[in-house]
């Protein structure tokens, strides 16, 4: 779990940067999307598109 702490004069819009900049490090969001039930078209193809890199890359 993504936790900040607001530190003493500290404010708002900085603690905002500091938590979104945590929660991408940790992947949150590209986990949520992910596991979204519906994938849109664009989603799939850049998901395959990827995926076919990497098998090529590997190979």
């Amino acid at each position: 779990m993504t936790q900040v702490v607001l530190g003493e004069n500290e404010g708002i819009d900085s603690a905002l940067r500091r938590f979104k900049r945590q929660v991408s490090k940790a992947g949150i969001l590209a986990d949520v999307k992910y596991h979204r039930h519906f994938e849109t078209p664009l989603e799939k193809r850049k998901r395959k598109a990827v995926s076919a890199r990497r098998k090529r890359r590997f190979k």
